[in-house]
């Protein structure tokens, strides 16, 4: 996760001073960064998600005007699959393991 810390300074610094603003456009980040971890690992953790529930979960977190969700979930789902092809086995292991936990937490899996 050492590219989203670099995301968050990033934005921190673009942010700086802009109060209110600074924290809306940190907490979209963060909503991104932590759906893109579980989207991401989809294919690699063999897990199949309802494309349903993924909706319900964005209409009910992500605030309508958010223009950069998008943009910053691609960006943050790229990034998991990258550091997925590199993953031991034994990461990889605790990884899924997490993931598959989040995502049926939050009723992502299928069947």
């Amino acid at each position: 996760m050492r590219l989203f810390g670099v995301c968050l300074f990033v934005a921190g610094a673009m942010t700086a001073g802009a109060g209110a603003h600074a924290q809306g456009t940190l907490d979209s980040m963060r909503n991104a960064q932590q759906l893109a971890d579980v989207l991401g690992s989809e294919a690699a953790c063999g897990l199949t998600y309802d494309q349903e529930a993924i909706s319900a979960y964005i209409d009910k977190t992500v605030p309508a005007d958010d223009m950069s969700f998008t943009s910053n979930l691609n960006m943050f789902v790229s990034a998991t699959e990258f550091q997925l092809q590199d993953m031991s086995t034994s990461a990889k292991t605790a990884h899924c393991t997490q993931v598959r936990r989040v995502a049926k937490k939050f009723g992502f899996l299928k069947g």
